[in-house]
């Protein structure tokens, strides 16, 4: 059997839509390494792989929690702090695929690290890409702001500099791209369907769409009027007070069941009072209420979105980044929901009702739904990374 090796960066939405396939590879024999942070461990050793502690080494792990806010928005900000991180591993990691001579390296996209050591000592390797996959064809998704492209033209600067800080180490990276973007030349394992993946067919055979991860509810929610609206911007970006007492007081008068994710980051008593049918937590089993909601209103993040429509349930999108506009086209452009531009109390409110009263936005949800259930899943993803490990055994 062979030796895979698993990198992730310390996000929820990276990290558990890849659990169910290391489960899948140690029930086929494998031996699996994973490269994370503390935060996961219990995750990752009750999924069966052998937990490795990146906290020492992490810089996204020491940012404020304003600072995190920026990643994803920033790109030289990103690019310093992922460079910075593979130069922080690049001593361990190296000695340690040294001595367990992997047969294949797993890397989310986003840990460049994980890359960027397979590309250095010559192991094959695997992206795990938890968003949509890009080329010239499907990036027409992702529409930038102006200012965004302004902020990213005068990064560059910036972002050369923090390249050439690999190079210098030995590492084969060129551009930025080399770190962030989708290599079409990899194998690459999508937690989507083909038909949500935006300009799927332009895409190769080493792209194996095998739908989203969705774990199993942990527990059984109660719904307890007919209409249930679910509430979350998130695990990362979601001090967000204004926004959820204005939606508080526009639902205070519907007969909604209304549950509201906040965060740890707000205190749920500068939410108070709460009319009986409204409730707000810091976190929920999301899974448990997705299964009885009746319509979301989400950040639009890649895998909250994956979670939504899984189980047919239509969306409202409040995006914050460029990466959760793309979620959002995607899903107003199928008809599985709509993002108002204004973001006002009513207009949220109105945007809630419209996808309620239309039955269209659910029939839309479900074709999605369908659509993610016919993909072959951790069983799928676990057949790509193997194709990869035989090309090594060879």
């Amino acid at each position: 059997m062979s030796k895979i090796v698993f990198f992730c960066i310390p996000a929820h939405g990276h990290t558990n839509p890849t659990l169910g396939v290391v489960r899948e590879l140690i029930a086929r024999g494998h031996e699996v390494w994973y490269y994370s942070y503390e935060m996961f461990r219990e995750k990752i050793e009750s999924a069966g792989g052998l937990f490795v502690s990146c906290d020492d080494f992490d810089m996204e792990q020491k940012l404020s929690p304003k600072d995190a806010a920026r990643v994803g928005k920033d790109l030289a900000f990103s690019t310093k702090i992922l460079v910075d991180t593979t130069l922080a591993l690049d001593e361990k990691v190296c000695a340690d695929m040294e001595r367990l001579r992997p047969d294949c390296i797993v890397t989310d996209s986003m840990a460049a690290w994980g890359k960027a050591v397979a590309l250095k000592l010559g192991i094959p390797f695997v992206i795990s890409n938890t968003t949509f996959a890009f080329n010239r064809h499907s990036a027409k998704i992702m529409k930038q702001s102006f200012g965004e492209m302004l902020n990213m033209i005068l990064s560059m600067p910036k972002i050369s500099r923090d390249i050439k800080r690999l190079q210098r180490r030995g590492y084969r990276v060129r551009n930025v791209l080399d770190l962030i973007g989708s290599d079409e030349s990899a194998h690459t394992v999508v937690y989507t369907s083909p038909e949500f993946q935006p300009c799927s067919e332009t895409f190769s055979d080493k792209f194996a769409f095998v739908g989203p991860s969705v774990r199993p509810a942990e527990g059984v929610f109660e719904k307890t009027r007919e209409k249930l609206v679910y509430i979350s911007m998130g695990t990362v970006d979601n001090a967000m007070l204004p926004l959820y007492r204005q939606l508080i007081a526009q639902l205070t008068h519907t007969e909604y069941q209304v549950i509201l994710s906040v965060g740890d980051r707000v205190p749920l008593s500068a939410l108070e009072p709460l009319p009986p049918h409204i409730s707000a937590y810091p976190q929920v089993d999301q899974i448990a209420v997705l299964q009885k909601a009746d319509v979301f209103l989400s950040h639009g993040g890649m895998n909250s979105v994956s979670e939504s429509l899984y189980y047919g349930v239509p969306l409202v999108l409040l995006p914050q980044t460029t990466e959760q506009r793309g979620v959002t086209e995607q899903v107003c452009r199928l008809g599985a929901g709509l993002a108002p531009k204004d973001t006002s109390g009513p207009s949220l409110l109105a945007a809630i009702q419209t996808v309620l009263a239309n039955p269209g936005y659910r029939e839309a949800a479900g074709r999605i739904s369908e659509s993610f259930r016919r993909c072959p899943g951790a069983p799928g993803a676990a057949d790509k990374i193997q194709s990869v490990c035989r090309q090594r055994l060879r």
